[in-house]
C-alpha cells in the first residue's frame, strides 16, 4: 500500500473555505481511484469525496455535495479537497487514501477505503459557529 500524508486544514468560521492536499511520499505510484475520508471524535470514519484519475470521474458523500470539489494532477499525482461553505459538522480528521473502490446508484454515491488500510498522517478541519 502506498502511505498518503494530507495537508492543508486549519481553523475556520462557518462559511469559509479550506484547500486540502495530498501526496505520496517517496513513490509515484498512481492509483486509480483516490479518496478523502474524515474522523470525528468517537465517530467511525467516512468517506467525504473520491475521483476516479483515468478520466476524472467523481464521486461524493450527500453531506458534502455542492460544497466540496474533488481534483487530481496527473503531472504531479497529487490530490486535492477544495472545502467551500463549510459547516461546523465538517470539523474532523481528514485523511486520504488511494486504490479506494466508488459506486453509484440513482440516490447516492458510494466510496470505501481498500480493505485493512494504513492510513497515513492525516489534517484537522476545525470549523467554528
Amino acid at each position: 500500500q502506498v502511505q498518503l500524508v494530507a495537508s492543508g486544514g486549519g481553523s475556520v468560521q462557518a462559511g469559509g473555505s479550506l484547500r486540502l492536499s495530498c501526496a505520496a511520499e517517496g513513490s509515484t505510484y498512481r492509483a486509480y481511484c483516490m479518496g478523502w475520508f474524515r474522523q470525528a471524535p468517537g465517530i467511525e470514519r467516512v468517506p467525504v469525496a473520491a475521483i476516479v484519475t483515468d478520466g476524472d470521474s467523481t464521486y461524493y458523500a450527500d453531506s458534502v455535495k455542492g460544497r466540496f470539489t474533488i481534483s487530481h494532477d496527473n503531472s504531479t499525482n497529487t490530490l486535492s479537497l477544495q472545502m467551500n461553505s463549510l459547516k461546523p459538522e465538517d470539523t474532523a480528521m481528514y485523511y486520504c487514501a488511494a486504490d479506494c473502490t466508488v459506486s453509484r446508484d440513482y440516490y447516492s454515491d458510494y466510496i470505501w477505503p481498500p480493505p485493512n488500510y494504513h492510513w497515513g498522517q492525516g489534517t484537522q478541519v476545525t470549523v467554528s459557529s
